[in-house]
């Protein structure tokens, strides 16, 4: 049974529910004064502008006498923008008295012993060195990353005291 109060407020709900529903709507106002317009440009300029990554080159852990070739390879990743040319360069390293034609990786404390070996631009010929024009790998951006395989060899020589070896390699883009 219903109450006089709830039957009141059952009739105030649906009251205000169909005036609601019959009141204009803001968004539904039509202006017939005229129109006006006005234009504005979205802009962005891309620069030529390149990055690169390199992975280390590991000639192993357990080398014995280097009575051979050690030959292995790593990756570096170039991504200019798109039509830009670059080069990329690989200086000589941190290796005590390494130059781009000949690196050396250098001992550890006092060990002043080092170990020579090659960077190549592919597989046993062409030098990578640092010069632009000259000993430098070059191409040109696509706008995605492009891989480059850098080739390392560590030629026959006379095995110096057992150490880890190390040089660390700058590798430069140039654009």
């Amino acid at each position: 049974m219903l109450t006089r109060k709830t039957s009141r407020a059952a009739f105030a709900a649906a009251m205000a529910t169909a005036l609601l529903a019959a009141a204009p709507m803001a968004d539904a106002v039509t202006y017939s004064n005229g129109s006006k317009t006005a234009n504005f440009d979205v802009t962005l300029k891309i620069i030529a502008d390149c990055t690169i990554a390199t992975q280390p080159l590991d000639f192993g852990q357990s080398q014995g006498v280097l009575a051979n070739t050690v030959n292995v390879n790593t990756t570096l990743s170039v991504t200019c923008t798109s039509t830009t040319p670059y080069n990329v360069g690989l200086n000589a390293g941190t290796g005590t008295g390494s130059t781009t034609s000949a690196r050396v990786m250098s001992g550890t404390g006092a060990n002043t012993s080092t170990v020579a070996y090659n960077l190549f631009q592919a597989a046993g010929a062409t030098n990578w060195g640092n010069t632009q024009g000259t000993d430098t790998r070059s191409g040109t951006g696509s706008g995605t990353a492009q891989t480059l395989t850098v080739y390392g060899a560590i030629p026959a020589q006379a095995t110096p005291q057992p150490d880890t070896y190390k040089s660390t390699i700058t590798a430069t883009v140039y654009f």
